[in-house]
C-alpha cells in the first residue's frame, strides 16, 4: 500500500491534529495547509488523508454558518 500524496487544492484531513485543510504546498516532509474559509496555514506532518463526504459537507456547513453570523474559521 502506497503513501496518499495529495495535490495542492486538495481538501485533506490533519490525523495529527484532527484538522480538515486545503493543500496549499509541498516543501520537504512538510504539508503546508489552510483551514476552509481562510485562517492561518499550518504545517502538516502526517499523515494525511482525503477528506470523507461526511467531513467534506461538515466543514461546509459549519463555514456556512460562522459566515452567516459574521465570524471567520
Amino acid at each position: 500500500m502506497s503513501a496518499y500524496e495529495p495535490d495542492v487544492g486538495d481538501l485533506v484531513f490533519d490525523e495529527a491534529t484532527r484538522r480538515i485543510g486545503e493543500v496549499v504546498d509541498h516543501v520537504g516532509p512538510y504539508w503546508q495547509l489552510k483551514p476552509v474559509g481562510g485562517g492561518r496555514e499550518w504545517d502538516a506532518h502526517g499523515p494525511l488523508r482525503p477528506v470523507t463526504q461526511a467531513e467534506r459537507l461538515s466543514s461546509g456547513v459549519a463555514l456556512a454558518n460562522a459566515t452567516s453570523r459574521g465570524e471567520r474559521l
